[in-house]
């Protein structure tokens, strides 16, 4: 993770199109500077915060928009189920995006969530705040996942869809 630039800034309110709440830094960007994935807090305003990534290039977003329309959440929610190599691997990603979060969470964060009686969330919800671990919910947030750290579902967008070759501009 690496502090914006003020270019940053600017292009991440312009992907936004607004400025960012709980930004902790640009987790991913090109080799030309352009945010891909933020790094978000834990904790806006003694309020849990959804995800610790958030994908905030538009170009990766239209693409994957247009994946999700598709109905491919089924088909891989579907191949979850039925594949247990593919759910225990996923699984994991579950479990080593809560820990990644605890990890990188702000000491006093941690504090505060303990304070506020949110520990047990923090420990329950997994990627893009899911409750239930089998289930996909947003190829955004598993993408964002998978160019900040590990994840399956994010392996296999790149291997049948070619996100990773996509041309970003913003």
């Amino acid at each position: 993770m690496s502090e914006p630039s003020a270019h940053q800034l600017e292009l991440i309110e312009k992907q936004l199109g607004r400025k960012p709440r709980g930004l902790a830094g640009v987790a991913v960007a090109t080799d030309t500077g352009v945010p891909l994935v933020l790094q978000m807090q834990s904790l806006v305003e003694d309020q849990p915060f959804p995800t610790l990534f958030w994908l905030c290039s538009k170009d990766l977003y239209q693409a994957i928009a247009e994946i999700e329309t598709s109905g491919w959440v089924k088909q891989i929610e579907a191949e979850l189920e039925a594949d247990d190599d593919l759910r225990t691997a996923f699984l994991a990603n579950q479990q080593a995006y809560v820990d990644l979060r605890w990890k990188l969470m702000r000491k006093e964060d941690q504090q505060r969530i303990d304070e506020l009686g949110f520990t047990d969330l923090f420990n329950q919800y997994g990627i893009g705040g899911i409750r239930h671990w089998d289930k996909v919910r947003c190829l955004h947030m598993q993408y964002a996942h998978h160019l900040a750290s590990q994840n399956v579902i994010g392996e296999r967008l790149d291997a049948e869809f070619e996100l990773h070759k996509l041309t970003i501009n913003l």
